[in-house]
């Protein structure tokens, strides 16, 4: 696996910004495709997928429930309710 790409879920990661997110992406396309920049003629398939992997990226890390992670990660709408 890429071992430049750094987890970027809690409790390891408590701030992920667009720039972590991007350059996990890249980082990601750059190891699948074998290349570190590509041609001129695979650009827009290249810059599409890390488009496309960070999107998927930022879903998954919306969408994650981390347990047991500390008070940091609590669920607020269940506290504000109670």
């Amino acid at each position: 696996m890429c071992r430049s790409i750094k987890t970027l879920r809690e409790p390891f990661t408590p701030q992920v910004t667009d720039a972590d997110v991007e350059a996990a992406a890249l980082q990601y396309v750059r190891k699948i495709s074998g290349f570190r920049a590509p041609a001129a003629h695979n650009a827009a398939a290249f810059d599409a997928a890390v488009a496309a992997v960070a999107e998927a990226t930022r879903t998954l890390l919306e969408q994650l429930v981390v347990r047991g992670a500390g008070s940091g990660t609590t669920d607020r709408s269940a506290t504000a309710a109670s």
